[in-house]
Parts: C-alpha cells; sequence; structure tokens
C-alpha cells in the first residue's frame, strides 16, 4: 500500500511514521521549503504521551520539554490562585504518563528524526497540494507545479483551511470566532523569580484568560493570552502585534500580566477560528487528519495530541484492512469522528468557563470555580481525554 499525505506538520508526520513502522510506503508533500515550525508552547496530556511512546519518540522528547507540577488557576485582576489538578506524580500514576509542555518545533523534530530514522527518504518539500482525485482504484492529488502523485489512499492533514477537505467536500473553512490569541516566547531568565515557578498558570477573567508554562527544558516560558471582541483583517491567520494593543486589551488584569507581555520579545496576534464537527471526513480512498477533519478551539489543550492519536489509529486501521484501504479508512473515521467531536465541542464550552462574567470578582469568583472547576467536573471533562489508548482502541 502506498500512502500519500498532504501534509508535514504534527498529524501528518504521526501518521508518515506509524505507517512506515508497520511497513507502509508513504510519501509526505509539505507545501514548505523546509520544515519549521513557529516557535510556541503546546501541551501534551497523557494520552498524547502514550501514543508519542509507542512510536518511540516519547523520551527523546521528554528530555526536550518540561513536567510541570500542577495547573492552577488565577484570577485575572487579584492574582488568586486555586489548584485546578496535578500533573506531576499523580498524573503518571492515574494515567501511567505524565502531562508535558512542549516547544512546538521539538515535537516536529522528535518526530521528523523518527521517519528519517527508519531510512526511508519519504519527505517531498516544496510542494503544495492544489487539488485531489480519485477512482475505484487509486487517489492521486495535483500539485502547483502540474505535477501529480498517486496512491492507495489520500490523507488531508493539510491545516484548517485544507484544500483536500476543501475539494472533496466543498468550501468548509473555520470561521473566525471573534477572539484573538497573542502569544509570546520569554527567556526564563528574564522574568521576575516568582513567574519562573514550574506551574501551568490558566489567568481567567470576564471576556478573556491567559496562560503561562514552561518549555524546551525550562529554559522559555510561554505566554498565550486571549481576548473576544476582536476584529480581524489579516489574510494570513497571524501577524505580529504591538505591546501597545495588547497592554490595551488586557487593562486592569494582575501585574504578572503586564509583567509578561511587557517582558514578551516578540507578540504575535493569531485570530482564533472555529467550526461544528464536520459529519463525515472519508470518501472513498480519501480522508483527512488533524485540523483539516477537527479544527478546534486551543481551549482543552487537544488539538495536536487529537492529531498525534488520528495518526496512530489511521496507520493502525489500515494495517488491520491492508487488502481494502477503503475499508480501512471508514474503520478508521469510525475510530475517531466521535472522539474528536467531542473534544471539538469541549474546547467550545471552555469558551464561556475561561471567560465567564461571574469571575469579575472574588467572591463570585469563588462560588463559580467551586461549580464549575471542584474535583467532580473536571474528572467528567478530563478522564475521558487522558485515558483513552490510540494504541489498542478498535479498528
Amino acid at each position: 500500500m502506498h500512502v500519500v499525505l498532504a501534509g508535514g506538520g504534527v498529524g501528518g508526520m504521526t501518521a508518515a511514521l506509524a505507517l512506515l513502522q508497520r511497513g507502509v510506503q508513504v510519501t509526505v508533500l509539505e507545501q514548505a521549503r523546509e520544515l519549521t515550525e513557529v516557535g510556541a508552547g503546546i501541551q501534551i496530556s497523557p494520552n498524547g504521551n502514550r501514543a508519542l511512546d509507542h512510536l518511540g519518540v516519547f523520551e527523546p522528547l521528554r528530555a526536550l520539554s518540561c513536567d510541570p507540577v500542577r495547573k492552577e488557576f488565577r484570577l485575572w485582576n487579584t492574582g488568586r490562585s486555586w489548584p485546578m489538578f496535578d500533573l506531576g506524580p499523580m498524573a503518571v500514576e492515574r494515567y501511567g504518563y505524565p502531562y508535558l509542555t512542549v516547544y512546538r518545533p521539538d515535537l516536529l523534530k522528535a518526530l521528523e528524526d523518527g521517519v528519517r530514522a527508519t531510512g526511508q527518504d519519504v519527505i517531498r518539500l516544496g510542494s503544495r497540494v492544489v487539488g485531489v482525485e480519485q477512482d475505484e482504484s487509486s487517489a492521486t492529488v495535483v500539485l502547483e507545479d502540474g505535477s501529480r502523485m498517486t496512491g492507495d489512499v489520500v490523507i488531508g492533514a493539510d491545516g484548517v483551511r485544507s484544500v483536500v477537505r476543501n475539494t472533496v467536500w466543498g468550501p468548509t473553512d473555520p470561521q473566525f470566532s471573534g477572539m484573538v490569541a497573542w502569544r509570546g516566547l520569554i527567556p526564563m531568565g528574564e522574568l521576575p523569580t516568582h513567574l519562573q515557578a514550574p506551574v501551568g498558570s490558566t489567568w481567567i477573567g470576564p471576556g478573556g484568560h491567559a496562560v503561562t508554562y514552561p518549555l524546551h527544558a525550562g529554559e522559555l516560558m510561554n505566554f498565550v493570552a486571549t481576548i473576544e471582541g476582536k476584529s480581524w483583517t489579516a489574510a494570513g491567520g497571524n501577524e505580529p502585534g504591538t505591546v501597545e494593543e495588547c497592554l490595551a486589551d488586557f487593562k486592569g488584569w494582575h501585574e504578572d500580566i503586564q509583567t509578561l507581555i511587557t517582558t514578551s520579545p516578540r507578540l504575535l496576534k493569531w485570530a482564533l477560528v472555529s467550526r461544528e464537527p464536520i459529519p463525515t471526513w472519508t470518501s472513498g480512498r480519501i480522508s483527512l487528519l488533524g485540523d483539516a477533519a477537527h479544527a478546534t478551539l486551543p481551549f482543552l489543550a487537544q488539538g495536536a495530541v487529537h492529531s498525534i492519536e488520528d495518526g496512530v489509529v489511521l496507520a493502525r486501521a489500515l494495517e488491520a484492512h491492508g487488502d481494502d484501504p477503503v475499508l480501512g479508512l471508514k474503520r478508521y473515521e469510525e475510530a475517531r469522528i466521535g472522539r474528536t467531536s467531542r473534544m471539538v465541542r469541549g474546547a467550545t464550552a471552555n469558551t464561556d468557563r475561561f471567560h465567564s462574567r461571574e469571575l469579575a470578582t472574588d467572591e463570585r469568583a469563588q462560588a463559580y470555580l467551586e461549580r464549575e472547576w471542584s474535583d467532580e467536573p473536571i474528572a467528567d471533562r478530563y478522564d475521558w481525554l487522558y485515558s483513552y489508548d490510540a494504541v489498542t482502541a478498535p479498528v
């Protein structure tokens, strides 16, 4: 079997590695001239690390990442803190793997190294996919230069504005949500000592929230601050921002937030897009993976993790039904679509939980957190995510 993957990001590279390890021929078509990721932080929960361990890249990645001791909420104006959940030994005891905070380029490099370690030269850079087609026996992608690549299966791992998805199912791009995320990476040594703690902090307030956690073996602090009520006119999904605009967006927030903003060497503004889960993402010999299939708001910290899960389950399904790739893709979708749809809707629901107007004062915030973020509702929202095993899920 030959699988053509449109896209060499986290999901596409995970799928490539999982397929190669099962003896499947793979071609990865990546439009970029070099494999790079915009420097940013991501969170890899135990379910993602379980899948990465199956692929043999967990330990190399762990050495470059951070293992925060806990997650906590902090109130937007006073800085008052509440524990969210333990991310240290308790996560390992409960789920078998830790919760890591990861520099995205480190994750992509670990996956790329895994692919190259197979000895197969499968990555084709500078290959922009502009179309896709299929017949009863094969599927083909059309490239910008007019060339074509044919395989038994084509997988669209080409992101939220997926050419593969839009070609097969019509225009289905996510829409701007009205929220903008400010992102910064801060050298740890430039922060005050109290902001260098190995903790994942989520600052919550009416109409916005901010997240911080350490990256890259503790050398960097990741800062992401989301605000409602914004417009977006830029052609792309991100653009440079100014300290002045970010400070204006978070006027009145705690002095720690002001420090994080002013200490960031560079701030990027990202348009947050959203879309209801699509009802199907497989058609014959063509299917989708990662953001192309289930674009999500980043409020459940599962976007990259679910792309990793997709890649492992896809490879297992195609291996299990090797003589019938159409059936293999159906089994892959059946195994993933319910879980990923629940994830997308859960991330959307967390928008209101992080931005509630009840967070305006300490007294109302206390009652709100006891109702929405005590042990029982947290377990309902996260246990089903973290306990999942992409290696044993039925296909």
